[in-house]
């Protein structure tokens, strides 16, 4: 495009040189005059070219940072993402990779053009008129001068309005996913007044970037009209007094605008991008942040290839060995040197009070949570955690790394069934939330995981049963239907271990009994570990272990434990008849 303009320039300038001082014929300038439209129609669709190009080159890296932003939160885990804030997070994987459009798509190509336009165009002045390329060259700084002195004020701005976006929509999310609560205790208008008032402070730092932006445009204008000015002034003294001819001196004053387009196009481009920018930092932190809680002083182990996971349908023996985990380096390990052993088909309960470490222990078994030192193990194949270099994460001393054989992450959960004390449905269909746990899963093996989670008859009744909408996390459904549907996911998984977290504390006595019934169906052949809150639960295990500060303080049979006096469970179920 540099190269059309400036034949442009040359062309114009020889025609206009032509018809009036040259006195050349309508049949010489004819060709003149093709050339210039057809150097014309060449710029437009090399501009066109151009434009779609940039569209395209920002559609693919959009699609391919979405595809990358959303495996590295999966990567990262619940654990790790449990202290982002789902409005926030979503707002920089939607808004921030859609401002990306203006950064990838606008500014870095206009960048580019910015240095090599005016440099093709001061090169080919120095041909014509030495003295006006050297005032072309003295006055290029100013532009990005101002830029940059004016950039630092917008950019602290866009800065400031990206983080009150990003409270906003998650004020808003959690507003709308608390609506019921706020209502309930008369705290509604508290909350919208409070999202007005974020929303007004959004609006004024909105008018302030604005602001700036009108400001910086002025004075780029300014300054793009200045260089021009003084180019046109020398260019038409000398010209004046004979030491400069007609044509090279046109040629130069029509080049010139040319010359600072670029800089003034990259000008307006820079405060488009300024979001992208600053989204661009958000959205890097999150594609380098961890694929989980790591451990500290974390280093390589033996690199081996991973054998083939074993088979799905017997239970296995689950070993838990010296684990260690601490979710930052200045703070006490959640765990520390947790040992014990679920073995096939058992049921193990782990107890404790709360911040004893038993959530912790489940996430590390579901794999959301990589030790800092220690073996989890499913009979000889152990849980190994690697980065994509292959550097693993998990520290081991030399023997007990080649022990077993490597599993890694994802073929580790094929053999687990999660059944939390809250589950998550999404806002899709009965057969959609279903299908998370078996995505080949046929309409005949759902009604079956259903009527053994003791829902079938419910969903016989619903108008559209398996296609009926759940709402989002299921606020169509009672808490006794969530938690069976939940159970239906971990029936029709068909995982040889299962890890509960007391699927029924919050449940009423007639929908807990009918739980409990499908959670017995559930144990039954299966290696389980559970986390338990009631006495039931306790004694219907076939072991307890007790946690207390990251450490099994006991561990035995549930009757011998609850009868011993002195015993941690004979203390609490006294107190409380249960657990916290």
């Amino acid at each position: 495009m540099g190269g059309a303009s400036i034949g442009q320039a040359w062309l114009l300038a020889a025609l206009v040189d032509g018809a009036f001082l040259g006195g050349r014929t309508r049949d010489d300038l004819v060709p003149l005059m093709a050339a210039l439209a057809g150097l014309a129609v060449a710029k437009a669709a090399l501009q066109w070219g151009a434009d779609q190009a940039a569209i395209a080159a920002a559609s693919r890296l959009k699609a391919g940072l979405r595809e990358r932003l959303a495996r590295a939160v999966i990567a990262r885990g619940p654990v790790a993402l449990g202290g982002e804030r789902p409005g926030e997070l979503s707002n920089t994987l939607v808004r921030g990779v859609d401002a990306l459009d203006a950064y990838v798509g606008q500014y870095l190509p206009q960048a580019a053009l910015a240095v090599l336009v005016p440099a093709l165009v001061a090169l080919v002045v120095l041909l014509v008129d030495p003295l006006s390329a050297l005032v072309l060259v003295l006055t290029y700084p100013l532009i990005p001068l101002f830029m940059y002195l004016l950039g630092g004020a917008a950019a602290a701005r866009t800065r400031a309005q990206w983080t009150v976006l990003a409270r906003l929509s998650a004020r808003f999310v959690d507003a709308l996913q608390g609506l019921p609560t706020l209502k309930a205790f008369g705290r509604a208008g508290d909350e919208a007044a409070a999202i007005a008032a974020t929303t007004s402070r959004f609006r004024a730092l909105t008018m302030g970037v604005l602001r700036i932006a009108f400001l910086s445009a002025l004075v780029l204008e300014l300054v793009a009209t200045l260089s021009t000015a003084i180019v046109a002034v020398e260019v038409g003294l000398r010209l004046l007094y004979g030491r400069l001819a007609f044509q090279p001196a046109l040629f130069v004053l029509i080049l010139a605008p040319e010359f600072y387009r670029p800089l003034r196009a990259l000008g307006a481009a820079f405060h488009a991008a300024a979001a992208g920018k600053e989204a661009s930092a958000r959205l890097e932190a999150l594609l380098s942040g961890p694929p989980a809680p790591a451990a500290v002083g974390v280093g390589p182990a033996e690199p081996a290839a991973h054998d083939a996971a074993p088979p799905p349908g017997s239970a296995p023996v689950l070993h838990v060995h010296d684990l260690t985990v601490r979710y930052a380096s200045d703070r006490e390990p959640a765990l520390d040197g947790v040992t014990f052993t679920v073995a096939a088909g058992a049921t193990v309960a782990l107890v404790g009070p709360s911040g004893a470490g038993k959530s912790t222990v489940a996430s590390a078994i579901l794999g959301f949570v990589i030790p800092e030192r220690g073996t989890l193990a499913m009979d000889e194949h152990r849980l190994e955690h690697a980065a994509p270099d292959g550097i693993a994460f998990t520290r081991r001393p030399a023997s007990e790394a080649r022990r077993g054989s490597p599993l890694d992450p994802d073929r580790w959960r094929q053999r687990l069934a999660w059944v939390p004390q809250r589950p998550y449905l999404f806002a899709g269909t009965l057969a959609d939330n279903l299908r998370l746990a078996r995505p080949d899963a046929s309409e005949a093996a759902m009604m079956a995981a259903l009527s053994r989670a003791r829902l079938a008859e419910a969903v016989a009744a619903w108008p559209r049963g398996l296609d009926t909408p759940l709402g989002e996390r299921g606020m169509r459904l009672s808490g006794g239907e969530a938690q069976r549907v939940a159970l239906a996911r971990a029936f029709l998984r068909d995982a040889p271990v299962v890890v509960l977290d007391e699927p029924t504390s919050s449940l009423d006595v007639a929908t807990e009994r009918a739980v409990g019934h499908a959670l017995a169906e559930l144990r039954r052949g299966r290696t389980v570990l559970v986390i338990a809150h009631r006495l039931s639960t306790v004694l219907d295990a076939d072991r307890v272990v007790v946690l207390e500060r990251g450490r099994i303080v006991e561990e035995g049979v549930p009757r011998e434990l609850a009868s011993l006096a002195g015993s941690r469970v004979h203390a609490m179920l006294g107190a409380q008849g249960g657990f916290r």
